[in-house]
């Protein structure tokens, strides 16, 4: 991997998406932070999915993000990620998101690479536990 990959994903805002979606008392119809968090991700591995070996697989590990807008039902919204730093198997990332009228979300994301056959062989060993 190489540090200033970018990728980009973007969605409009659907019924499924919005907080009222959430639960509890909640009842506004605009994003979701998870499904905010969600759209980021996808932006980091639309960067790097082209350099991920066959054999290994890129997880999400950490997301550090601030929710600064919402965006309302119907509303298309724009994720970016842009590679900062490769530390061995750990995948660092700058993410932002925009919706048509601003900035509604920035901060870092963290991804790892790691065997495909590992990681299927302890899934499956924690579903037999």
């Amino acid at each position: 991997m190489i540090p200033g990959l970018v990728g980009e994903a973007e969605t409009v805002v659907r019924e499924e998406d919005v907080v009222s979606r959430l639960g509890g008392e909640i009842t506004v119809d605009v994003l979701s932070t998870p499904k905010l968090i969600q759209l980021m991700e996808e932006s980091a591995i639309h960067a790097i999915r082209d350099f991920i070996p066959p054999d290994q697989l890129c997880l999400g590990t950490e997301v550090r993000i601030r929710h600064i807008s919402p965006t309302p039902l119907g509303m298309k919204v724009t994720a970016h990620a842009l590679l900062k730093k490769v530390d061995k198997n750990r995948l660092f990332f700058l993410v932002d998101a925009y919706d048509g009228v601003e900035k509604v979300a920035e901060g870092e994301h963290e991804r790892i690479l790691l065997s495909r056959e590992k990681f299927l062989q302890k899934v499956e060993k924690k579903k037999k536990s």
